[in-house]
Order: structure tokens, then C-alpha cells, then sequence
């Protein structure tokens, strides 16, 4: 089957998560992705633990379905090297701090004279302009200057992180989303164009209700637990074993919920008739629910409630999750094999497409794996020019030990 972005070239000049993430997602829908590492590898591959043999097993999770190639970009010839890539590829996407390319003779003005139709994806912290542009940021700082870390936690608790990189995780959505929406736009006009992501701004979208919220009323959310600020119940309550996960707000589903639990009379209890009430005085509600919750477990109410239609769940860790039936399937976790580490896994695409799906075919490349190739096949440099940076060492090509 055809892939949806078979024919696409794109140079991943990335390190770290967002960049790899956004590259691997492209990949996984049939792009080629060329990753270009510093010798010895880029800094993602210790990014551990845990390890795979000496690689970090995120790193290999983020950098699926790429080739690598080793520049060296110290060295003076590193440059043209890369220019030469950038200049067959549809799409370069980088995540160095702004102006850094730039010293290396390579931006995007230099390349969009050659290549008009390029279209160029960067990555950082704050954007390309203002007075934070040149600070630097990882997925933790994001987190704490977009107020993130302001709404997540227990309400008398310390600031509390999202538990995974919600701030990369979402600028590598939202840099795939900028270079398809570029793509349709160069299908009409011929031109490509830039493309900015900023993490925090894109932290603010991931946001969006929270912040209408607080731009309507003028009052910060603050932190919930695992409640939600505009509904309730939405939220978990402790059972004799453990928790479950209640979403019962709607009027309907609130007296069905009361009924399931033996207690109609809250629905018509003044504090608690709607949504609003229930929001001023969750308290007062979570105190009433969750003394009816602990006199079972948490199976005994999933299904007390599932077959009365109340949405609820028990809260599952990953070891738990990996074994769900429903989940149990090569497109949800692909493995991968890799010539040095075996079998690897991964995590698959969310969005199935009926006729062009993405596919995992390889795993995460060695650095410098496919040097020579990606030379040689895609920038189409003759031999002798091949072999002489190898001589430099302006590129490096991995060989097995």
C-alpha cells in the first residue's frame, strides 16, 4: 500500500525529544527521514535510564524509521556537507537555538534562494523573536513558565509536573501539523515557507479550556487533583481497594449515578442539583461519594456503573495497560528489529489511515549507520568526495566493532 507522505524527503536536524518525535512521526507515514548526528551520537541516545544495552530506550521509542548520517559540523567542510542534504530534501527540521545555523551558513533565507520550495521547521523553547528568544528550555522549564505546573496537583500540594513530556511531546504534534499544512499550501503556491514552533506556545493550546476559562473570569484554575475545575463529579474517588475514575456531570448521568450508588436523594440536594453546584461545593460532594465508594472494590463498581451506562474506569498503570486486551495488537506497540540490540519496541500511530497507513519498518538507526548511502543514493556525491570526507573525519560511517 502506498504511504501518505511516501516521496517526501526531510532532513531531521534534531536532539533531544520534540524534533525526534515530530521526524519519527513523518517517517511512520512514509517520509524518508534523514537524521543527522554529531559524531559519537546525538545526547538523546544517554537520555536514560532505563538502557537497552547502552542505548536509552527513549531514544530508541522517538527515532524509528530514519537513516543516520555523522557530520561533523566543527569541521569546515561540515557545512557544505550538510548544505548539500538540505538542498534534495522537501523539509528541514531543526531544534537549535536561534542563530545557531545560522553560523554555520545554513539558515533558511541561504537555503530558500536555491530551494524555494523548502520548507523549514524550527523547534524552540520560546520562538524566534522576543525577549526570551535566547533562553534556553527543556520539556520541565516549559512546563513551568506556560502555568502548567500551576493547575496539576493535589489543591494543598507542591507544583506538580505532567508525568511525561507533555511540552515535547505537543511541539512534535504541533511541528508535524505546521509541515503538513505547509506541504497543502507549496501543492498551490509552489513556495515553501517557515515554519515556527515555540513549546511554550504551544503548551499555551494545550491549555485552551483552562485559559478561556481564566481570560473569562480573571481567576487562575489552580491545582485540582484529578478533578476538573468546570465539572463534577469528574473526578477519583477512593473504593475499598484502590480508586476508579468518575465522569457522571451530565444531568441524566448524575441521577443514574446517585441511584447506582443507593443515594438519589443527592440529586436533589440543593448543593449538589447541577454542575455548578456541585463545583462550589465538591467537598461537600466528594465527602458524600467517596464514603459510598469504599464500601466496595473497585472491580464490584466498574461494572455496578458500566451496566448502568455511568462513564467511569479504573485507573490503570502501564503494566497494567500493556496487558488490556484491547491494546494487545502490533499497531498499537510494533517491535522492531535492530541488527545489534534485537528485538525493540515501540509505540504505534494513533491515527489509522484506511488507505495509506503508517507502517513501522525500522528500528532507530546506529549513528552514522547509512552515512555512505545517504551520500551517495539521496544527495547523489560522487565517490571520491564520499571518501574524502570519511578520510577527515567530516563523516563518519558506523562500523560494526
Amino acid at each position: 500500500m502506498r504511504s501518505a507522505l511516501e516521496g517526501m524527503k526531510v532532513l531531521d536536524l534534531s536532539q533531544g525529544a520534540a524534533g525526534p518525535i515530530a521526524g519519527m512521526i513523518l517517517g511512520g507515514y512514509g517520509a524518508e527521514v534523514i537524521k543527522v548526528e554529531p559524531p559519537g551520537g546525538e545526547w538523546g541516545r544517554k537520555l536514560g535510564p532505563p538502557f537497552i544495552q547502552d542505548q536509552a530506550a527513549s531514544y530508541l521509542g522517538m527515532n524509528r524509521d530514519k537513516r543516520s548520517i555523522v557530520i561533523d559540523l566543527k569541521r569546515e567542510e561540515g557545512g557544505d556537507v550538510l548544505r548539500r542534504l538540505a538542498l534534495v530534501c522537501d523539509v528541514v527540521l531543526e531544534s537549535f537555538r536561534p542563530g545557531v545555523l545560522d553560523r554555520l551558513g545554513l539558515s533558511y533565507e541561504t537555503l530558500m534562494a536555491d530551494r524555494p520550495d523548502v520548507i523549514w521547521c524550527s523547534i524552540t523553547a520560546f520562538g524566534q523573536v522576543g525577549p526570551w528568544r535566547d533562553k534556553p528550555g527543556v520539556d520541565g522549564i516549559i512546563q513551568a513558565v506556560s502555568g502548567i505546573m500551576s493547575v496539576t496537583g493535589e489543591p494543598d500540594g507542591a507544583p506538580v509536573k505532567v508525568g511525561v513530556p507533555a511540552a515535547d511531546t505537543v511541539g512534535a504534534l504541533v511541528a508535524v501539523q505546521g509541515i503538513l499544512l505547509a506541504l497543502l499550501a507549496r501543492n498551490s503556491t509552489g513556495r515553501g515557507q517557515r515554519v515556527d514552533v515555540s513549546l511554550l506556545d504551544s503548551m499555551l493550546m494545550f491549555q485552551t479550556v483552562p485559559w478561556s476559562m481564566f481570560q473569562a473570569s480573571g481567576h487562575s484554575p489552580g491545582r485540582q487533583g484529578s478533578a476538573a475545575p468546570y465539572a463534577a463529579p469528574n473526578e477519583a474517588f477512593p473504593t475499598s481497594d484502590g480508586y476508579i475514575m468518575v465522569a457522571a456531570y451530565w444531568p441524566d448521568r448524575w441521577r443514574t449515578f446517585t441511584e447506582v450508588l443507593g443515594r438519589p436523594e443527592l440529586a436533589q440536594d440543593p448543593r449538589f442539583v447541577d454542575v455548578a453546584a456541585r463545583v462550589a461545593n465538591r467537598s461537600a460532594m466528594f465527602e458524600e461519594l467517596s464514603s459510598v465508594f469504599k464500601t466496595a472494590s473497585t472491580d464490584e463498581w466498574v461494572a455496578r456503573l458500566e451496566d448502568a451506562d455511568v462513564v467511569c474506569a479504573r485507573i490503570y498503570d502501564y503494566a497494567a495497560l500493556a496487558s488490556v486486551e484491547h491494546l494487545v495488537d502490533g499497531e498499537r506497540f510494533p517491535v522492531l528489529y535492530h541488527p545489534i540490540l534485537g528485538k525493540v519496541p515501540g509505540v504505534g500511530m494513533p491515527a489509522r489511515l484506511s488507505s495509506t497507513p503508517a507502517v513501522a519498518r525500522t528500528a532507530a538507526p546506529l549513528p552514522g549507520e547509512h552515512s555512505v548511502e545517504i551520500l551517495t543514493e539521496v544527495a547523489k556525491v560522487a565517490d571520491e568526495l564520499v571518501e574524502h570526507w570519511l578520510e577527515e573525519g567530516v563523516v563518519e560511517q558506523w562500523q560494526k566493532e
